[in-house]
């Protein structure tokens, strides 16, 4: 499958519009930021859609609710527009989860529950920027399953939400080892939808994240990361003097990727994410 394609087709998508204001986080009113799922919006939906089905293979993935793609155009961000697919579909996303790590560990930071030595930071950059699991699986031990399960169901968030479908979620250790505590709904233990995950990056842009301070510092951990593939690697070629804010995942036949891109060419600012299951795309996807 020329997964790189897809990609390819869906940065392309992503850059067709009006020029946007400001910097990150953002700085509109409280009162002006909607729920992303109230921003649906019938022409990017339509877009999207003919970009993609028009695939037969990308079809028929869609179809059986192996792939699941979301986009947020975040060029007016007083207006934004949010168009997905699968959108509320939860899958296995690897790595990508992490974020959920990330955001339980800054909020116990910032409640007093863990402290913030430079072990910490390094291990949260390494998680993220690098998607180490050695990083990963010692943040799991310092917060505990439970923590990352209250802030993920947390009202604030509602990022595992099981009345749409569930979303992220982090209930294993990354390399083996020790208890689980899997999602309710199909039993995964790193599991993501892409709803959830525009979800995400949409409130961190807008310094939703815990508050406006720890939601920079979770941007500087997106921030510039290591792995150059997938979307990175095309982002390179198509925006080389954006920001990217990144986690991805690849595990046997499931792979994903999440960005925030944030370019000075005001035309390319949005948030694009893709959850794949499909045994055709695993050298080609992780080889890029």
């Amino acid at each position: 499958m020329k997964i790189k394609i897809l990609f390819l087709t869906l940065l392309f998508l992503c850059n067709a519009w009006l020029p946007a204001q400001g910097d990150l986080p953002l700085s509109v009113s409280p009162t002006k930021i909607k729920p992303l799922r109230s921003l649906l919006d019938t022409t990017l939906q339509m877009s999207l859609e003919n970009q993609v089905l028009k695939n037969p293979q990308w079809k028929k993935l869609i179809e059986s609710k192996r792939m699941a793609i979301g986009l947020v155009d975040l060029r007016d961000p007083e207006n934004v527009r949010f168009a997905r697919i699968n959108g509320n579909h939860m899958m296995y996303a690897a790595s990508l989860p992490k974020i959920a790590i990330l955001l339980a560990a800054v909020d116990a930071i910032d409640k007093g529950e863990l402290k913030e030595t430079s072990e910490v930071k390094k291990d949260m950059r390494l998680m993220i920027s690098k998607s180490d699991n050695r990083a990963s699986t010692r943040m799991i031990d310092r917060v505990g399953y439970d923590k990352i399960e209250d802030v993920m169901t947390d009202p604030k968030y509602e990022f595992y939400d099981e009345e749409t479908g569930g979303g992220l979620w982090v209930g294993k250790r990354y390399g083996g080892g020790g208890d689980t505590n899997r999602e309710p709904l199909k039993n995964l233990s790193h599991a993501a939808t892409v709803t959830q995950v525009c979800r995400f990056y949409y409130l961190l842009a807008n310094g939703k994240l815990v508050n406006r301070e720890r939601s920079i510092q979770m941007l500087d951990m997106l921030e510039n990361p290591q792995l150059h593939h997938k979307f990175v690697n095309t982002l390179n070629i198509l925006a080389p003097d954006a920001r990217i804010f990144r986690k991805s995942g690849s595990w046997r036949n499931y792979h994903s990727d999440s960005a925030l891109v944030w370019g000075i060419d005001k035309n390319r600012r949005y948030i694009i994410v893709a959850l794949i299951e499909d045994p055709g795309v695993n050298k080609s996807f992780v080889a890029w």
